[in-house]
């Protein structure tokens, strides 16, 4: 497997934040150890969680700032909303 880098600009507060790429997110969730189901479980998505999930991997317009924060902080790549 390729190593993936995800840009810096994808983990800023949100006035400062990048989309993040499918391949990102998809990144992500590995850290993360979860699945995209999981992923929408924890982030409480709903019952069409896991196709938000599977979009937002496959690069289909993902903007939530919200949900990627979370996934970042369960990746164990901190608290992207605060300040540094």
């Amino acid at each position: 497997m390729n190593n993936v880098n995800i840009r810096l600009e994808c983990l800023r507060p949100a006035e400062q934040w990048s989309r993040p790429t499918g391949e990102e997110i998809r990144e992500v969730l590995r850290l993360a150890g979860l699945t995209g189901s999981q992923a929408a479980k924890k982030l409480g998505l709903g019952p069409s969680g896991s196709r938000t999930v599977r979009r937002a991997r496959g690069d289909v317009s993902y903007n939530r700032y919200s949900a990627w924060g979370q996934l970042c902080y369960l990746a164990g790549l901190g608290v992207i909303w605060k300040e540094s």
